[in-house]
């Protein structure tokens, strides 16, 4: 390797955790540089995740609104309106392409982050390279560029940053690897949809493109695994989805136990193409055979960690691939940070972006101390100035219709620890905006602490779930009770007197209560 520069800080990945970091590291007038290892600069929330995927709800929602108007003083003709699948997908990619310059690729040229192209490997300390000859190089961090564009280039630096993402996973089943299937990724390139698909999975993914594909005019079957879908989040929250969706005309399938994949069997011989796809499951003992043209597979992702080099710097891993890091970044080389969806879960694009922040600051210090120059030259955790995150006071979004929300403790989890709970839920139907606007589907569960009446959690099914979080997440965070929220004075009507609402039914019957009672 003859083309070397030296940084303060070399990050492994382009994506949120990684501006995060440059942005941090610019405070502290550090020099950076990152490889962009796998997707476009920018990673999975502008390129594959976030962006295109709320776009394309917001498209599917349109399309669908006059179908699903309550309102019987709207009139609409027959001609439903029609979706160009291929110009919507074009629009998407317009989209991503501003958002990957302004946001990424016009950020790293402010703060002066220099950007290699291609595939990255961490160099051991001893400066041994993927073919294992030894290297002179000092630094304490190297990273080989050994593919793509800027195939050839090292760069070094006091310090690296690994934050290389992740990438949908796809669970062994039988016959899998034998047909085509979509993903989440996949499917932003297929321009002509099929007429019906089924999805395996009943996570996010699973539900908002399940639901964008269906309001596009595609026939859509759900199967989860599970009991319910978003099994991860309190129990209510995927029963009312199952329920909303499959009052929009979405069929949903619990608890499968899957026993194959295959294509359906057709007169064509051993060469004939595929022509759909047929899940052969069993439900409750029973088997059942699922058919569609077309297969998508949603069932989580796992972590970008497999051949960049963490073995030969003594990065470990922990069984499911993911980093292994403590609760500053740090991973078993001290030399060497992690951050993002590479070191598991809450997978969430702000988490990354936080854990990039922090990452830096536990490396290097915080700005304000090496702008005094009151460091001591120690490590900051020597210093004890190192800073982590809540991951409890962590929001989870799924931006579907009705949306879903949820921070803290669910009722199970406060049972399971404190052999009681006190919980109150309230039916969106009762909240007045939602009536006055027929727009009533969901709930409101507010879990407190049975002796302090602190709120220790907050979990929702509505319209507006998405932007109400906020104010239950604030009063997870900073420890408020349930009289805090209904001594707040909230707007009439509004959805988050949802939330009011909920902690309200701790103190009296709501059903009696007028529409501004206090």
């Amino acid at each position: 390797m003859e083309d070397a520069h030296s940084y303060d800080l070399v990050i492994l990945g382009g994506g949120a955790a990684s501006f995060a970091a440059i942005t941090e590291a610019s405070r502290q007038e550090l020099s950076t540089a990152m490889v962009n290892t796998g997707l476009p600069i920018g990673g999975t929330c502008v390129n594959i995740g976030c962006v295109p995927s709320k776009h394309l709800l917001a498209v599917s929602e349109s399309a669908f609104a006059s179908r699903d108007n309550p309102f019987d003083a709207v009139q609409c003709s027959d001609d439903e309106p029609a979706v160009d699948w291929a110009t919507a997908l074009d629009g998407t990619d317009t989209l991503v392409e501003r958002f990957r310059q302004t946001n990424y690729v016009d950020v790293a040229d402010h703060f002066e982050t220099d950007i290699y192209e291609g595939y990255g490997q961490l160099v051991d300390s001893e400066g041994r390279g993927p073919s294992g000859n030894r290297t002179q190089s000092g630094d304490d961090a190297t990273i080989d560029v050994v593919d793509g564009p800027d195939e050839g280039a090292r760069i070094t630096g006091e310090k690296a940053l690994v934050a290389t993402g992740s990438l949908p996973w796809e669970p062994p089943t039988d016959g899998l690897d034998d047909i085509d299937y979509y993903t989440s990724e996949t499917i932003l390139e297929e321009r002509d949809l099929p007429e019906s698909i089924v999805i395996i999975g009943g996570g996010y993914i699973s539900l908002e493109w399940g639901q964008i594909l269906h309001r596009v005019g595609v026939d859509v079957t759900i199967l989860q695994r599970s009991e319910r879908v978003l099994s991860g989040m309190e129990s209510q929250l995927g029963r009312e989805m199952q329920r909303a969706f499959e009052e929009e005309g979405i069929e949903v399938i619990i608890s499968n136990d899957f026993q194959r994949v295959r294509a359906p069997a057709t007169d064509g011989g051993v060469d004939a193409l595929q022509t759909g796809v047929a899940v052969e499951t069993a439900v409750d003992g029973h088997e059942l055979t699922v058919t569609a043209d077309a297969l998508f597979v949603a069932t989580g992702v796992q972590p970008n960690s497999e051949r960049i080099g963490l073995e030969r710097v003594g990065v470990k891993t922990n069984d499911d691939g993911t980093i292994h890091v403590d609760e500053h970044f740090q991973t078993t080389n001290p030399d060497v940070y992690a951050a993002g969806d590479v070191i598991g879960e809450p997978e969430l694009e702000t988490v990354a972006a936080k854990e990039g922040n922090h990452a830096v600051k536990n490396a290097f210090g915080s700005a304000e101390l090496r702008s005094s120059g009151r460091s001591s030259g120690r490590s900051p955790r020597e210093d004890n100035e190192s800073v982590s995150i809540d991951y409890d006071t962590v929001p989870a979004v799924v931006f579907t219709d009705p949306e879903v929300a949820a921070v803290g403790t669910t009722e199970l989890e406060y049972m399971d620890k404190h052999g009681t709970c006190s919980c109150r839920t309230i039916q969106m139907e009762d909240v007045p905006r939602a009536k006055a606007v027929k727009n009533t589907d969901g709930l409101v569960q507010v879990v407190k602490h049975h002796e302090t009446d602190e709120i220790v959690g907050v979990h929702m099914v509505g319209p507006r779930a998405a932007d109400m979080i906020m104010e239950a997440t604030l009063a997870v965070k900073f420890g408020l009770t349930v009289d805090d929220i209904i001594d707040t004075v909230h707007p009439f009507p509004t959805f988050s007197e949802a939330f009011k609402h909920a902690c309200q039914a701790f103190r009296r019957d709501t059903s009696t209560m007028s529409c501004c009672v206090e």
